[in-house]
């Protein structure tokens, strides 16, 4: 250990209390805890950010960067950081906002009007404070890494992360409320700031800490909310012209209506469509969206002699059990399924009559690290294929919803068109909102249309893919509001580096790490996507993708700590092959595999560069001079990778293979001479 090392442990000694690895593995924890859980919280609250994970995750990122080049800048401990959750926590809850979904170029179901703060004062106050907030716990692991060899300072790193995953985890699946997390913050701030002098630690750490557990509390006991692992689930019930009415909102945004079945047929015709179009009664349904159960009853009410139900979500299921009046998930020809539509179809051998995507519209993306909706797989080509060879001789496959825009039903008609390879029906029930239901037979004479539909009309976009599963997307462009927010968080992530962190040239001589991390987070995004189409876009297997990733993390630290690996240059070609192998293996390939072999081949195609990545990674940061400024560039490139990831919205998910293999060789390039030579 050098002397600057041991002068940094002497220091962290008398500074805090607890040893330096339980406290870089608590730190790390809390750190990747936090920052889930303001993702979580705040798209709860902020309708916008339901849509835009990726901004609050991009905010931290930015914070972690800042809270490791601080180290060795100031000795004052983080407290601006419980002061600035507390803030963030009481704007949110004082000022929330449901979105505004008439947006060109932000593409959801339906419209509904904006209340709170417009998106563009609102917005950056949550990409700052998220910032903010998450610098202190990065602050607190950073100081730690001087303490320590480079490689074992990670590796506890590492260790905290998977533990933080596990944590929140374990939560989401109790359907823990937020006042938890905010226990969790509490009792981490408390542990981690150093208690003296006893005036600021209480002032300035234990009284905002509990401030906000006080304030998360009281959202939990007045909302009356259940929280799902995607959404907050509020519900109100009451009766309307003499009948029992559910209304169910997530996020704040209307979503469902638990009403019985011929009520719900009188209301609104087109839901009995499906069964109209279809030239014999459907014995064997499956309905994808089953939700609180109303489609469920009304295939019962035409007679289904079996119903597969498939929601993705346990609260919605759960309240379709205790509230709907049909009681439909109580009838003995119902089995339901809690997992991912297309997932579903995927895996099951099963056959069926009718086959009904019912509003499946999730109002909520799959992670922090991608632009997937939970339902983007469902309304690709291969989807509807996928349907096609689940349909007994004579079955039909139906959707509907409010599509919001004429050429979004022509999209899906078109799409349905080439998968069955004739001409769907298509019933547009009301043109205020596009409200239509889109049914193909297995073969054109298993359909009964009640008008032949003309075709796409001129300027309809292609059917969708696996590859690029943006459905609401009308070019290949990424929208304007994209652009400019990205732009803007690049400009301000520049000013807060040189505020915080000094000039740039500090970071110069690490400007492949900083590369190093860009490419990493679209290696990431790549894998989080790819997953959620071989194995489901749930919760469940979103967890365990983040977790495997920094599983391989992991090794490649260890391998390297233990082990002669290949020099740089050797270890630049296998990932560069690892990056090939993954552009060549076609998903198409994997989804034909049985599941215990298709797990197998996708997480050899999936980690093989990942792997790769972080042994380069490692020897690298294992001979920098300066292991906070390192480690802090290169988090900043995978904040700047999170403003990259949004190229697939033009290029597709595999394009990103491209964009991360240039980026590689650029920061091979960028090596130093040194350590190519090594």
């Amino acid at each position: 250990m050098t002397l600057q090392a041991k002068q940094a442990a002497a220091d962290g000694e008398r500074a805090h209390w607890l040893a330096v690895r339980p406290r870089l593995v608590l730190a790390s924890a809390f750190m990747l805890f936090l920052e889930l859980a303001l993702i979580r919280w705040t798209g709860s609250n902020i309708v916008h950010l339901s849509y835009f994970t990726n901004f609050v995750l991009l905010g931290s990122f930015l914070g972690i960067g800042l809270g490791f080049l601080r180290v060795g800048r100031t000795r004052r401990q983080p407290y601006y950081s419980p002061i600035v959750l507390f803030v963030l926590v009481m704007v949110v809850l004082t000022f929330p906002v449901t979105v505004d979904r008439e947006t060109e170029g932000v593409l959801y179901w339906t419209s509904l009007s904006t209340s709170g703060p417009p998106a563009w004062l609102i917005l950056p106050v949550i990409f700052g404070a998220a910032a903010l907030v998450l610098m202190g716990p990065a602050e607190l692991v950073g100081r730690c890494f001087p303490e320590l060899p480079r490689l074992e300072a990670y590796r506890y790193d590492l260790i905290g992360s998977l533990t933080g995953i596990a944590a929140f985890t374990a939560l989401s699946f109790l359907s823990a409320p937020p006042v938890f997390w905010g226990i969790v913050a509490a009792a981490c701030y408390a542990v981690l700031l150093t208690p003296r002098p006893a005036s600021l630690y209480l002032g300035l750490v234990i009284a905002p800490a509990l401030a906000v557990v006080a304030l998360l509390l009281g959202e939990t006991l007045t909302a009356g909310a259940l929280w799902s692992p995607y959404y907050k689930v509020t519900y109100k019930r009451f009766e309307q012209l003499g009948v029992p009415v559910t209304d169910i909102s997530v996020n704040g945004i209307p979503h469902q209506q638990a009403v019985p079945a011929h009520v719900r047929l009188q209301w609104e015709g087109q839901y009995g469509l499906p069964y109209e179009r279809t030239t014999r009664p459907p014995k064997d349904v499956l309905i994808v969206g089953a939700g609180s159960g109303t489609d469920v009853a009304i295939a019962l009410s035409k007679g289904a002699a079996h119903v597969d139900a498939v929601e993705i979500d346990p609260k919605l299921r759960e309240l379709g059990a205790s509230l709907h009046p049909d009681r439909p998930y109580a009838d003995p020809r119902v089995t339901t399924h809690i997992t991912d539509g297309r997932a579903f179809l995927e895996r099951t051998d099963k056959t069926y009559d009718l086959i009904l995507f019912a509003l499946p519209d999730s109002l909520t993306l799959v992670s922090g690290a991608s632009s997937l909706r939970l339902e983007s797989y469902l309304f690709t080509e291969e989807a509807m294929r996928a349907a096609r060879a689940h349909l007994n001789p004579g079955g039909t496959f139906s959707m509907y919803n409010y599509y919001r825009e004429s050429w979004l039903v022509d999209r899906l008609a078109a799409t349905m068109e080439r998968a069955f390879g004739h001409r769907p029906c298509v019933d547009v029930v009301s043109t205020a909102g596009q409200q239509a239901v889109i049914t193909a037979g297995v073969t054109a004479e298993a359909q009964r249309c009640a008008s032949a539909w003309p075709g796409a009309a001129p300027g309809t976009p292609e059917p969708t893919g696996d590859d690029r599963p943006f459905l609401y997307l009308k070019d290949h462009t990424i929208p304007p509001i994209y652009v400019v927010t990205l732009g803007l968080i690049l400009v301000v992530s520049l000013l807060a580096v040189r505020v915080v962190a000094g000039p740039y040239r500090r970071m110069r001589p690490y400007a492949d790490l900083f590369l190093l991390g860009v490419a990493f987070l679209l290696l990431e995004t790549k894998s989080v996507t790819g997953f959620a189409l071989l194995f489901g876009t749930t919760w469940v297997v979103n967890a365990v993708v983040f977790a495997g990733v920094l599983v391989a993390v992991l090794a490649a630290v260890e391998v390297t700590r233990r082990f002669r690996v290949p020099p740089l240059p050797v270890m630049y070609g296998v990932l560069l092959a690892g990056l090939a192998l993954a552009w060549l293996v076609p998903n198409t390939w994997l989804l034909s595999l049985p599941l215990p072999l298709r797990a197998v081949a996708a997480v050899t195609v999936a980690f093989l560069p990942i792997f790769a990545a972080n042994v380069v990674f490692a020897k690298r940061f294992a001979e920098t001079a300066d292991a906070t400024t390192s480690f802090g560039a290169n988090l900043l490139g995978a904040m700047v990778g999170g403003c990259l990831e949004y190229l697939a919205l033009v290029i597709g998910y595999k394009g990103l293979l491209v964009v991360a293999a240039v980026l590689y060789v650029g920061a091979f390039l960028l090596l130093p001479r040194r350590a190519v030579a090594a």
